[in-house]
């Protein structure tokens, strides 16, 4: 027996927080802190004439703040902020573009659907509406305690990102941008975030996967309260088929977490099997008898998880549950309590 490969990892150690490196012909490598278990976020600035176009800016808080105002005051060579690219509406990925875009004085560019649900999670009434999630929750198993502690992380959203601005660059899945002579193919993928943005510099073979490729974690893919049947764990499988059709294997891969790596395409047949083996996990967990989602929940995550942890653990299982409905391989059935319970069809 062969070996499993083994990804490639031209740079073995990250650059310490708050710091950059090159890791790519104009291309700089950011690492800011995160305050979670995921406890950091790539940046990539890109060379662009006099400046550096921003890819992606860390959560909004008083440490990530500090950073960035000790890089705009001169942390960067005396090079200003040229643009703003915005892969996704995650707090750690958009927390601090208003700030950034207002002080820097540049457009943010960002695609239609996350510009769009970064608006509504934080001027939209019900998109952080406890009630709501809390029922949300309810009906899928979780005692009421719990389900108000969890349908309360939707606040801290609007803790973690400043207001982005009222107009911005639209990004187009299919077209290109050029940034210091660099042309980047525009890419987007569903399932992490509704319309993520990922940018591919083909001469440089150079792939920014954002959140959609990582090397080390899956990425989350969740359902949530104001979509609750929704299928994101099908759009992003879809998405991964697209990657491999689109990306050649011998890229560099710039994820946003963990290292920069080479073995893009063995890397998306990993997330995949992890996939498959989760839903396979799913239909065995409910073959005794019909379960709610909470009820699965401990098959496929067994350690003890916080309320934070918990918000992310629910909505992928149920992620993997929905795919199961979609697909057929579930049936849901509602009971005389209110739950909905899953068992195979």
């Amino acid at each position: 027996m062969t070996d499993a490969p083994v990804l490639d990892f031209p740079q073995a150690t990250p650059p310490e927080n708050g710091t950059f490196r090159e890791v790519a012909p104009g291309i700089l490598w950011l690492r800011l802190a995160l305050p979670f278990a995921l406890n950091h976020v790539n940046l990539y600035l890109i060379e662009d004439g006099d400046g550096w176009a921003l890819v992606d800016t860390g959560i909004s808080d008083t440490a990530t703040r500090a950073v960035w105002q000790g890089l705009l005051d001169g942390g960067l060579g005396g090079r200003r902020i040229s643009r703003l690219i915005v892969t996704h509406y995650h707090p750690d990925h958009a927390g601090l573009a208003g700030w950034i875009a207002e002080v820097c004085n540049v457009e943010l560019s960002m695609s239609q659907g996350e510009w769009l649900t970064s608006q509504f999670m934080r001027h939209h009434p019900g998109a952080t509406a406890a009630v709501d999630r809390a029922s949300f929750y309810r009906r899928h198993g979780v005692d009421a305690e719990m389900a108000t502690g969890v349908a309360s992380r939707g606040h801290a959203y609007l803790r973690m990102t400043t207001d982005l601005p009222g107009h911005y660059h639209r990004l187009i899945a299919g077209e290109r941008i050029t940034i210091g002579g660099r042309v980047f193919e525009i890419l987007t993928g569903g399932g992490h975030a509704p319309e993520q943005v990922m940018l591919f510099w083909r001469d440089g073979g150079v792939f920014l996967a954002a959140d959609q490729v990582l090397a080390r974690i899956s990425p989350n893919i969740s359902v949530m309260g104001y979509q609750p049947e929704a299928n994101p764990l099908g759009l992003y499988l879809r998405s991964l088929g697209d990657l491999t059709a689109a990306i050649p294997d011998d890229v560099l891969v710039l994820p946003m977490h963990n290292l920069p790596f080479y073995g893009l395409h063995q890397r998306i047949g990993e997330l995949r099997r992890h996939h498959d083996l989760r839903c396979n996990e799913v239909l065995e967990a409910c073959r005794a008898a019909p379960l709610s989602t909470m009820q699965v929940l401990p098959h496929l995550f067994p350690r003890a998880l916080d309320v934070h942890q918990l918000g992310f653990a629910f909505g992928e299982v149920l992620a993997h549950i929905n795919l199961l409905v979609r697909t057929g391989d579930l049936q849901q059935q509602t009971g005389t309590d209110g739950v909905v319970r899953f068992s195979p069809a």
